[in-house]
C-alpha cells in the first residue's frame, strides 16, 4: 500500500496508566482470559499506553508522515479523531488489515460501515487468538 502512495493509518489499543479510561468490566473481562489489562505482563503493564507491549512491532511500525490512532476501546472510531482525519483527506473506502480479527478489526469495520465508509478486510493479513475467527468460513 506504501507503493502506490495509500494513506496507511496505524492503530492501538491502551489506556491510561491509572486505567481511568478503562471500564471496570473491560478490566474484569480481561482478567477472565489471562491477560488483565493493566497487569504486569512479559512487554511490561497490559494494554497501558507508554509500555512496551503497546507499540507497534517493529515489522509494520509507522514511517514517517503515517498517522496513529490511539484508541481507548476496540473500535478505532470510538473516542478518536479518526472519522475526521478520514473525512477531512476524502477517504471513503478503507481496507483493514491487523489483529485481532474477532474484535478489534470486525469492531472497527462495522462502525466504518455504519458510517457510510466502504470496507474491505484482507483475510491473510489479519489474526486472531482463535484461529477459526482468523479466516471467513
Amino acid at each position: 500500500m506504501r507503493a502506490v502512495g495509500a494513506t496507511i493509518i496505524h492503530t492501538r489499543e491502551g489506556h491510561r496508566a491509572d486505567l481511568a479510561d478503562c471500564p471496570p468490566n473491560k478490566r474484569w473481562r480481561s482478567q477472565r482470559i489471562g491477560a488483565g489489562i493493566g497487569d504486569e505482563g512479559p512487554c511490561g503493564r497490559i494494554l497501558v499506553r507508554g509500555e512496551p507491549g503497546w507499540e507497534i512491532v517493529p515489522e509494520v511500525a509507522p514511517i514517517d508522515g503515517e498517522l496513529i490512532v490511539d484508541k481507548p476501546g476496540k473500535g478505532a472510531f470510538y473516542a478518536t479523531d479518526l472519522d475526521l482525519l478520514l473525512r477531512s483527506r476524502g477517504i471513503s473506502h478503507l481496507i483493514f488489515t491487523g489483529i485481532t480479527t474477532d474484535v478489534c478489526v470486525h469492531t472497527t469495520m462495522r462502525d466504518a460501515n455504519d458510517r457510510g465508509y466502504e470496507c474491505l478486510v484482507l483475510s491473510d493479513c489479519t489474526g486472531a487468538t482463535d484461529r477459526a475467527t482468523t479466516k471467513p468460513r
